[in-house]
Protein backbone atom coordinates (compact mmCIF):
# COMPACT_ATOMS: atom_id res chain seq x y z
CA UNK A 1 0.00 0.00 0.00
CA UNK A 2 2.99 2.32 0.41
CA UNK A 3 2.92 3.25 -3.28
CA UNK A 4 -0.74 4.29 -3.19
CA UNK A 5 -1.85 7.91 -3.17
CA UNK A 6 -5.19 9.47 -2.27
CA UNK A 7 -6.41 12.97 -3.07
CA UNK A 8 -8.79 13.95 -0.27
CA UNK A 9 -11.34 16.68 -0.92
CA UNK A 10 -12.68 18.06 2.36
CA UNK A 11 -16.07 19.69 1.95
CA UNK A 12 -17.79 22.14 4.27
CA UNK A 13 -19.69 20.35 7.02
CA UNK A 14 -19.40 19.55 10.70
CA UNK A 15 -18.23 16.05 9.73
CA UNK A 16 -15.06 17.59 8.27
CA UNK A 17 -13.30 16.94 11.58
CA UNK A 18 -13.49 13.21 10.79
CA UNK A 19 -11.28 13.80 7.75
CA UNK A 20 -8.35 14.34 10.11
CA UNK A 21 -8.82 10.91 11.67
CA UNK A 22 -9.21 9.42 8.18
CA UNK A 23 -5.83 10.83 7.15
CA UNK A 24 -4.24 9.30 10.25
CA UNK A 25 -5.72 5.88 9.50
CA UNK A 26 -4.56 6.02 5.89
CA UNK A 27 -1.05 6.93 7.03
CA UNK A 28 -1.05 3.86 9.29
CA UNK A 29 -1.75 1.79 6.16
CA UNK A 30 1.10 3.47 4.29
CA UNK A 31 -1.22 5.44 2.01
CA UNK A 32 -0.03 8.96 1.12
CA UNK A 33 -2.63 11.73 1.16
CA UNK A 34 -2.77 15.11 -0.54
CA UNK A 35 -5.74 17.33 0.23
CA UNK A 36 -7.98 19.97 -1.25
CA UNK A 37 -9.79 22.07 1.36
CA UNK A 38 -12.87 23.94 0.15
CA UNK A 39 -13.62 27.45 1.34
CA UNK A 40 -16.54 26.12 3.38
CA UNK A 41 -14.31 23.38 4.75
CA UNK A 42 -12.03 25.97 6.36
CA UNK A 43 -14.89 26.81 8.70
CA UNK A 44 -14.42 23.41 10.34
CA UNK A 45 -10.78 22.36 9.89
CA UNK A 46 -7.65 24.37 9.20
CA UNK A 47 -5.14 24.02 6.36
CA UNK A 48 -2.42 23.68 9.00
CA UNK A 49 -4.07 20.67 10.65
CA UNK A 50 -4.46 18.89 7.29
CA UNK A 51 -0.91 19.77 6.20
CA UNK A 52 0.50 18.52 9.51
CA UNK A 53 -1.21 15.14 9.20
CA UNK A 54 -0.72 14.59 5.48
CA UNK A 55 2.80 15.97 5.36
CA UNK A 56 1.85 17.64 2.09
CA UNK A 57 0.73 21.03 0.86
CA UNK A 58 -2.99 21.73 1.15
CA UNK A 59 -4.57 23.11 -2.04
CA UNK A 60 -7.41 25.63 -1.80
CA UNK A 61 -7.47 28.20 -4.61
CA UNK A 62 -8.29 27.44 -8.24
CA UNK A 63 -6.56 30.62 -9.39
CA UNK A 64 -3.38 30.39 -7.31
CA UNK A 65 -0.42 31.15 -9.59
CA UNK A 66 1.99 29.43 -7.19
CA UNK A 67 -0.11 26.28 -6.98
CA UNK A 68 -0.59 26.17 -10.73
CA UNK A 69 3.18 26.45 -11.25
CA UNK A 70 3.88 23.69 -8.72
CA UNK A 71 1.08 21.36 -9.79
CA UNK A 72 -1.69 22.50 -12.08
CA UNK A 73 -5.23 21.53 -11.21
CA UNK A 74 -5.36 19.10 -14.14
CA UNK A 75 -2.28 17.27 -12.90
CA UNK A 76 -3.60 17.38 -9.34
CA UNK A 77 -6.81 15.73 -10.49
CA UNK A 78 -4.92 12.84 -12.06
CA UNK A 79 -1.92 12.45 -9.77
CA UNK A 80 -3.62 10.17 -7.23
CA UNK A 81 -4.81 6.58 -7.43
CA UNK A 82 -8.15 7.53 -5.86
CA UNK A 83 -10.05 10.75 -5.15
CA UNK A 84 -12.00 10.73 -1.89
CA UNK A 85 -14.61 13.37 -1.06
CA UNK A 86 -15.22 13.40 2.69
CA UNK A 87 -17.45 14.99 3.66
CA UNK A 88 -19.29 15.04 0.34
CA UNK A 89 -21.81 17.82 0.81
CA UNK A 90 -25.03 18.19 -1.14
CA UNK A 91 -23.44 21.15 -2.94
CA UNK A 92 -20.32 19.22 -3.99
CA UNK A 93 -22.40 16.29 -5.24
CA UNK A 94 -24.68 18.63 -7.19
CA UNK A 95 -21.68 20.31 -8.82
CA UNK A 96 -20.14 16.96 -9.74
CA UNK A 97 -23.44 15.71 -11.16
CA UNK A 98 -24.00 18.69 -13.42
CA UNK A 99 -20.39 19.38 -14.39
CA UNK A 100 -19.92 22.70 -12.58
CA UNK A 101 -16.34 23.96 -12.22
CA UNK A 102 -16.70 26.96 -9.93
CA UNK A 103 -13.89 26.16 -7.49
CA UNK A 104 -10.84 23.92 -7.19
CA UNK A 105 -12.77 20.95 -5.76
CA UNK A 106 -15.46 20.87 -8.44
CA UNK A 107 -12.93 21.56 -11.22
CA UNK A 108 -10.80 18.67 -10.01
CA UNK A 109 -13.76 16.30 -10.03
CA UNK A 110 -14.68 17.41 -13.55
CA UNK A 111 -11.13 17.09 -14.89
CA UNK A 112 -10.27 13.67 -13.48
CA UNK A 113 -10.30 10.20 -14.95
CA UNK A 114 -9.33 8.75 -11.55
CA UNK A 115 -11.83 6.64 -9.55
CA UNK A 116 -13.85 8.70 -7.04
CA UNK A 117 -15.23 7.67 -3.63
CA UNK A 118 -17.75 9.94 -1.93
CA UNK A 119 -18.73 9.89 1.76
CA UNK A 120 -21.91 11.99 1.97
CA UNK A 121 -22.69 14.06 5.06
CA UNK A 122 -25.66 16.38 5.45
CA UNK A 123 -28.92 17.02 7.23
CA UNK A 124 -31.39 14.14 6.92
CA UNK A 125 -33.88 16.28 4.96
CA UNK A 126 -31.19 17.35 2.53
CA UNK A 127 -30.13 13.72 2.01
CA UNK A 128 -33.72 12.55 1.44
CA UNK A 129 -34.59 15.46 -0.86
CA UNK A 130 -35.47 14.20 -4.36
CA UNK A 131 -32.83 16.42 -5.97
CA UNK A 132 -30.07 14.88 -3.84
CA UNK A 133 -31.30 11.37 -4.52
CA UNK A 134 -31.37 12.04 -8.28
CA UNK A 135 -27.81 13.35 -8.06
CA UNK A 136 -26.65 10.26 -6.15
CA UNK A 137 -28.27 7.96 -8.71
CA UNK A 138 -26.60 9.87 -11.55
CA UNK A 139 -23.18 9.80 -9.91
CA UNK A 140 -23.44 6.08 -9.23
CA UNK A 141 -24.39 5.45 -12.83
CA UNK A 142 -21.29 7.46 -13.82
CA UNK A 143 -19.14 5.07 -11.77
CA UNK A 144 -18.67 7.10 -8.59
CA UNK A 145 -18.36 4.92 -5.50
CA UNK A 146 -20.21 5.73 -2.24
CA UNK A 147 -19.70 4.84 1.42
CA UNK A 148 -22.58 5.78 3.72
CA UNK A 149 -24.23 7.86 4.88
CA UNK A 150 -25.10 6.19 8.16
CA UNK A 151 -28.14 6.69 10.34
CA UNK A 152 -27.41 8.70 13.46
CA UNK A 153 -27.81 11.87 15.49
CA UNK A 154 -27.21 15.06 13.56
CA UNK A 155 -25.47 18.20 14.79
CA UNK A 156 -28.79 19.96 14.15
CA UNK A 157 -30.56 17.66 16.61
CA UNK A 158 -32.39 15.50 14.07
CA UNK A 159 -31.90 11.75 13.60
CA UNK A 160 -31.75 9.69 10.44
CA UNK A 161 -29.62 9.01 7.34
CA UNK A 162 -27.05 11.68 6.58
CA UNK A 163 -24.30 11.09 9.14
CA UNK A 164 -20.94 10.61 7.44
CA UNK A 165 -19.50 7.09 7.64
CA UNK A 166 -16.91 6.64 10.35
CA UNK A 167 -13.24 7.10 9.37
CA UNK A 168 -12.55 3.38 9.86
CA UNK A 169 -15.34 2.49 7.43
CA UNK A 170 -14.08 4.97 4.86
CA UNK A 171 -10.49 3.75 5.26
CA UNK A 172 -11.63 0.17 4.69
CA UNK A 173 -13.50 1.20 1.54
CA UNK A 174 -10.42 3.08 0.32
CA UNK A 175 -8.16 0.07 0.87
CA UNK A 176 -10.62 -2.13 -0.98
CA UNK A 177 -10.74 0.19 -3.98
CA UNK A 178 -7.00 0.78 -4.08
CA UNK A 179 -5.83 -2.80 -4.16
CA UNK A 180 -8.68 -4.30 -6.15
CA UNK A 181 -11.59 -6.56 -5.43
CA UNK A 182 -9.56 -9.75 -5.08
CA UNK A 183 -6.16 -8.80 -3.66
CA UNK A 184 -7.64 -7.09 -0.60
CA UNK A 185 -10.19 -9.81 0.15
CA UNK A 186 -8.26 -12.24 2.35
CA UNK A 187 -11.53 -13.70 3.65
CA UNK A 188 -12.94 -14.40 0.17
CA UNK A 189 -14.56 -17.82 0.22
CA UNK A 190 -15.12 -17.72 3.98
CA UNK A 191 -18.54 -17.55 5.60
CA UNK A 192 -19.22 -15.59 8.77
CA UNK A 193 -22.02 -15.23 11.29
CA UNK A 194 -22.24 -12.06 13.41
CA UNK A 195 -24.72 -11.32 16.18
CA UNK A 196 -25.44 -7.74 17.14
CA UNK A 197 -27.59 -5.50 19.30
CA UNK A 198 -29.69 -6.35 22.35
CA UNK A 199 -32.52 -8.82 22.71
CA UNK A 200 -35.93 -7.80 24.04
CA UNK A 201 -37.56 -10.31 26.35
CA UNK A 202 -41.29 -9.52 26.71
CA UNK A 203 -42.90 -9.15 30.12
CA UNK A 204 -46.26 -8.33 28.59
CA UNK A 205 -47.28 -6.93 25.17
CA UNK A 206 -45.77 -3.49 25.96
CA UNK A 207 -42.90 -4.11 28.40
CA UNK A 208 -39.67 -6.05 28.08
CA UNK A 209 -36.29 -6.82 29.66
CA UNK A 210 -33.32 -5.50 27.69
CA UNK A 211 -30.00 -3.67 27.93
CA UNK A 212 -28.43 -0.57 26.43
CA UNK A 213 -26.64 -2.12 23.43
CA UNK A 214 -26.85 0.01 20.27
CA UNK A 215 -25.56 -2.65 17.87
CA UNK A 216 -22.91 -0.27 16.50
CA UNK A 217 -19.99 -2.60 17.25
CA UNK A 218 -21.65 -5.76 15.91
CA UNK A 219 -22.84 -4.05 12.74
CA UNK A 220 -19.36 -2.60 12.19
CA UNK A 221 -17.81 -6.08 12.54
CA UNK A 222 -20.22 -7.47 9.95
CA UNK A 223 -19.29 -4.63 7.58
CA UNK A 224 -15.54 -5.17 8.13
CA UNK A 225 -15.73 -8.93 7.51
CA UNK A 226 -17.73 -8.30 4.34
CA UNK A 227 -15.18 -5.70 3.21
CA UNK A 228 -12.46 -8.36 3.51
CA UNK A 229 -14.44 -10.72 1.31
CA UNK A 230 -16.38 -12.91 3.73
CA UNK A 231 -19.99 -13.88 3.02
CA UNK A 232 -21.66 -12.52 6.15
CA UNK A 233 -24.94 -13.27 7.88
CA UNK A 234 -25.84 -10.59 10.44
CA UNK A 235 -28.39 -11.58 13.08
CA UNK A 236 -29.50 -8.54 15.04
CA UNK A 237 -31.87 -7.69 17.82
CA UNK A 238 -33.85 -4.43 17.76
CA UNK A 239 -31.56 -1.49 16.92
CA UNK A 240 -31.97 1.98 15.44
CA UNK A 241 -29.25 1.60 12.78
CA UNK A 242 -29.43 0.14 9.30
CA UNK A 243 -27.65 -3.10 8.39
CA UNK A 244 -24.45 -2.58 6.38
CA UNK A 245 -24.62 -3.25 2.64
CA UNK A 246 -23.47 -6.58 1.29
CA UNK A 247 -24.59 -8.79 4.19
CA UNK A 248 -27.50 -11.17 4.69
CA UNK A 249 -29.60 -9.58 7.43
CA UNK A 250 -31.88 -11.39 9.87
CA UNK A 251 -33.93 -9.33 12.34
CA UNK A 252 -34.93 -10.99 15.62
CA UNK A 253 -36.29 -9.87 18.97
CA UNK A 254 -35.68 -12.47 21.66
CA UNK A 255 -32.71 -14.64 22.63
CA UNK A 256 -34.54 -17.78 21.55
CA UNK A 257 -35.22 -16.25 18.13
CA UNK A 258 -31.56 -15.23 17.86
CA UNK A 259 -30.35 -18.75 18.68
CA UNK A 260 -32.74 -20.23 16.11
CA UNK A 261 -31.51 -17.80 13.43
CA UNK A 262 -27.86 -18.53 14.28
CA UNK A 263 -28.34 -22.28 14.02
CA UNK A 264 -30.14 -21.80 10.71
CA UNK A 265 -27.08 -19.91 9.40
CA UNK A 266 -24.70 -22.79 10.15
CA UNK A 267 -22.32 -24.06 8.94
CA UNK A 268 -19.98 -21.07 8.87
CA UNK A 269 -16.24 -20.63 9.15
CA UNK A 270 -16.40 -17.69 11.57
CA UNK A 271 -18.85 -16.74 14.32
CA UNK A 272 -18.57 -13.42 16.15
CA UNK A 273 -21.07 -13.12 18.99
CA UNK A 274 -21.15 -9.38 19.62
CA UNK A 275 -24.83 -9.22 20.65
CA UNK A 276 -25.66 -8.29 24.23
CA UNK A 277 -28.16 -11.08 24.79
CA UNK A 278 -30.47 -10.76 27.82
CA UNK A 279 -29.46 -13.40 30.34
CA UNK A 280 -33.00 -13.92 31.61
CA UNK A 281 -36.61 -13.84 30.46
CA UNK A 282 -39.87 -14.07 32.40
CA UNK A 283 -41.14 -17.61 32.84
CA UNK A 284 -44.66 -16.65 31.79
CA UNK A 285 -45.22 -13.69 29.49
CA UNK A 286 -48.41 -11.75 30.24
CA UNK A 287 -50.97 -11.98 27.46
CA UNK A 288 -52.40 -8.56 28.37
CA UNK A 289 -50.77 -5.39 29.66
CA UNK A 290 -50.16 -5.63 33.40
CA UNK A 291 -52.24 -2.91 35.06
CA UNK A 292 -51.07 -0.64 37.86
CA UNK A 293 -53.93 -1.05 40.31
CA UNK A 294 -52.36 0.18 43.54
CA UNK A 295 -51.35 -3.27 44.65
CA UNK A 296 -47.84 -4.65 44.84
CA UNK A 297 -46.75 -6.27 41.61
CA UNK A 298 -46.42 -10.01 41.87
CA UNK A 299 -42.78 -11.13 41.60
CA UNK A 300 -41.57 -11.83 38.09
CA UNK A 301 -40.30 -15.38 37.84
CA UNK A 302 -37.19 -15.32 35.68
CA UNK A 303 -35.58 -18.21 33.83
CA UNK A 304 -32.26 -18.30 32.02
CA UNK A 305 -32.15 -17.69 28.29
CA UNK A 306 -30.23 -20.05 26.02
CA UNK A 307 -26.50 -19.34 25.89
CA UNK A 308 -25.82 -18.62 22.21
CA UNK A 309 -22.05 -18.28 22.50
CA UNK A 310 -21.69 -21.55 24.44
CA UNK A 311 -24.07 -23.34 22.08
CA UNK A 312 -22.06 -22.35 19.00
CA UNK A 313 -18.74 -23.06 20.75
CA UNK A 314 -19.79 -26.57 21.74
CA UNK A 315 -21.94 -27.43 18.74
CA UNK A 316 -21.52 -31.19 18.19
CA UNK A 317 -21.63 -31.19 14.38
CA UNK A 318 -21.37 -27.68 12.93
CA UNK A 319 -19.03 -25.75 15.22
CA UNK A 320 -17.49 -22.78 13.37
CA UNK A 321 -13.73 -22.99 12.84
CA UNK A 322 -13.29 -19.77 14.83
CA UNK A 323 -15.72 -18.61 17.52
CA UNK A 324 -15.26 -15.10 18.94
CA UNK A 325 -17.27 -13.90 21.93
CA UNK A 326 -17.62 -10.56 23.68
CA UNK A 327 -17.35 -9.90 27.41
CA UNK A 328 -18.97 -6.62 28.43
CA UNK A 329 -17.88 -5.94 32.01
CA UNK A 330 -17.94 -3.06 34.49
CA UNK A 331 -15.10 -4.33 36.71
CA UNK A 332 -12.14 -6.74 36.65
CA UNK A 333 -12.37 -6.84 32.86
CA UNK A 334 -9.45 -9.12 32.03
CA UNK A 335 -10.18 -11.54 34.88
CA UNK A 336 -13.82 -12.01 33.93
CA UNK A 337 -13.07 -12.12 30.19
CA UNK A 338 -10.49 -14.87 30.67
CA UNK A 339 -12.95 -16.88 32.75
CA UNK A 340 -15.70 -16.40 30.18
CA UNK A 341 -13.54 -17.71 27.33
CA UNK A 342 -12.88 -20.91 29.23
CA UNK A 343 -16.45 -21.29 30.48
CA UNK A 344 -18.07 -20.76 27.08
CA UNK A 345 -15.52 -22.79 25.11
CA UNK A 346 -14.93 -20.12 22.48
CA UNK A 347 -11.57 -19.45 20.82
CA UNK A 348 -11.28 -15.71 21.43
CA UNK A 349 -12.94 -13.21 23.73
CA UNK A 350 -13.09 -9.48 23.09
CA UNK A 351 -13.39 -7.82 26.48
CA UNK A 352 -14.69 -4.28 26.75
CA UNK A 353 -15.37 -2.04 29.73
CA UNK A 354 -18.97 -0.82 29.57
CA UNK A 355 -18.97 1.21 32.78
CA UNK A 356 -21.20 4.27 32.47
CA UNK A 357 -18.25 6.67 32.53
CA UNK A 358 -16.67 5.02 29.45
CA UNK A 359 -19.60 5.94 27.17
CA UNK A 360 -19.11 2.66 25.27
CA UNK A 361 -22.76 1.58 25.42
CA UNK A 362 -24.38 3.54 22.61
CA UNK A 363 -21.19 5.49 21.86
CA UNK A 364 -18.99 5.53 18.77
CA UNK A 365 -15.71 4.46 20.41
CA UNK A 366 -14.52 1.34 22.20
CA UNK A 367 -11.51 0.18 24.18
CA UNK A 368 -11.00 -3.58 24.06
CA UNK A 369 -8.66 -6.37 25.04
CA UNK A 370 -8.46 -9.42 22.79
CA UNK A 371 -7.91 -12.63 24.75
CA UNK A 372 -6.85 -15.82 23.00
CA UNK A 373 -5.30 -19.07 24.12
CA UNK A 374 -1.86 -17.63 23.42
CA UNK A 375 -2.23 -14.36 25.29
CA UNK A 376 -3.79 -10.91 25.43
CA UNK A 377 -3.72 -7.82 23.22
CA UNK A 378 -4.82 -4.48 24.66
CA UNK A 379 -6.01 -2.06 22.00
CA UNK A 380 -6.19 1.73 22.49
CA UNK A 381 -9.48 3.59 22.41
CA UNK A 382 -10.62 3.58 18.78
CA UNK A 383 -13.76 4.26 16.76
CA UNK A 384 -15.89 1.11 16.72
CA UNK A 385 -15.46 0.84 12.96
CA UNK A 386 -11.69 0.72 13.39
CA UNK A 387 -11.98 -1.85 16.21
CA UNK A 388 -14.09 -3.89 13.81
CA UNK A 389 -11.53 -3.64 11.00
CA UNK A 390 -8.64 -4.58 13.29
CA UNK A 391 -10.60 -7.61 14.51
CA UNK A 392 -11.47 -8.60 10.93
CA UNK A 393 -7.83 -8.29 9.88
CA UNK A 394 -6.80 -10.34 12.93
CA UNK A 395 -9.29 -13.01 11.85
CA UNK A 396 -7.91 -12.94 8.31
CA UNK A 397 -4.39 -13.43 9.71
CA UNK A 398 -5.63 -16.40 11.73
CA UNK A 399 -6.94 -18.13 8.62
CA UNK A 400 -3.88 -17.28 6.54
Amino acid sequence: MSAKRVLLIVGGGIAAYKSLELVRLLAKSGIATTSILTKAGTEFVTPLSLASLTGNKVYQDLFSLTDENEMGHIELSRSADLIVVAPATADLMAKATHGFASDLASTTLLATDTPVLMAPAMNVRMWLHPATQVNVTTLKSDGVHFIGPNDGDMACGEYGPGRMAEPGEIAAAIRKLLVGQDADRPLAGKTALVTSGPTHEPIDPVRYIANRSSGKQGHAIAAALAALGARVTLVSGPVAISPPPGVTFMQVETAREMLKACEAALPVDIAVCAAAVADWRVAEEGEEKIKKDGKDLAPLNLVENPDILATLSRHPFRRPNLVVGFAAETENLVHYARAKRLKKGCDWIVGNDVSVETGVMGGDDNTVVLITESGEESWPRLPKAEVAMQLAQRIATHFS
